[in-house]
């Protein structure tokens, strides 16, 4: 006889739940083995400057950490009564170049500038000789079938 008054499906539900999130947690790296040895030790901010908004919703940010990242950014409030911002930021990459950002944010959307950002090929760009020639075989078949009067 059970102790409760829960059906038995129930009791191994809430059984099987927690001996899934036991053996997660038993399963889970180490932060240590993550980082490959000892946990990385803390990144020094070396400035950090914020001027909160005033009253007609002008703010900034400031912001450098001993690992090269930089952030900043002013804004203020927008026409439509959103907040409108621009800045930039910068992270040194892997191979020792800095990754650098310059952005917009306003009515239009978020506007981002940098050399890492794709870009699409310019246009009017050749066309490929293998389009041209789909383009011709589609065009001759509907002709082809507008003459024998076979409809699409």
């Amino acid at each position: 006889m059970l102790l409760t008054d829960e059906p038995r499906t129930l009791i191994d539900m809430k059984t099987a739940i927690i001996l899934t999130v036991l053996a997660l947690a038993l399963a889970a790296p180490a932060p240590e083995k993550l980082t490959g040895g000892a946990a990385p030790l803390p990144i020094a901010i070396v400035r950090q400057v914020q001027v909160n908004p005033d009253a007609l919703g002008a703010h900034s940010s400031d912001f450098e950490s001993a690992n090269g990242i930089v952030f900043q950014f002013s804004g203020s409030e927008g026409v439509l009564g959103g907040a409108n911002m621009i800045g930039s930021y910068s992270y040194p990459q892997e191979d020792g170049t800095l990754a650098s950002v310059s952005f917009v944010a306003d009515e239009n959307g978020f506007q981002p500038q940098s050399s890492l950002l794709p870009v699409a090929p310019a246009f009017p760009h050749p066309i490929p000789q293998f389009v041209l020639d789909q383009i011709e075989f589609a065009r001759l078949q509907k002709e082809r079938q507008e003459r024998e009067g076979v409809r699409a």
